[in-house]
């Protein structure tokens, strides 16, 4: 004799919710203060300049500047934003109407 019930659909329906975790911006992309990076379980990234970790590993930017991806070591991989350097352009060019 059977001690547990055969039902199974009024048994289900626990099951989380996704966490959308993985890289949001990719290496060369633009960034500006406060953009998430990645979201990720544990440090498989680490961070490098210019970039902050969360409570929840996640990496965000600190400043303007564009994502690098590069190797820490052999075995840690690191994220850093490279700053933007803005240059003035001089106007030489005398414009006539």
């Amino acid at each position: 004799m059977a001690h547990k019930k055969g039902v199974g659909s009024s048994r289900n329906g626990r099951d989380s919710n996704p966490k959308y975790r993985g890289i949001k911006k990719y290496g060369g992309e633009f960034v500006i203060p406060g953009n998430i990076i990645l979201r990720q379980c544990g440090t498989k990234w680490h961070p490098g300049t210019n970039v902050g970790m969360g409570t929840d590993y996640t990496i965000y930017s600190l400043v303007e500047g564009v994502v690098q991806f590069e190797h820490h070591n052999k075995r840690r991989y690191k994220v850093s934003v490279v700053p933007v350097v803005y240059e003035e352009i001089a106007d030489d060019i005398a414009v006539t109407a």
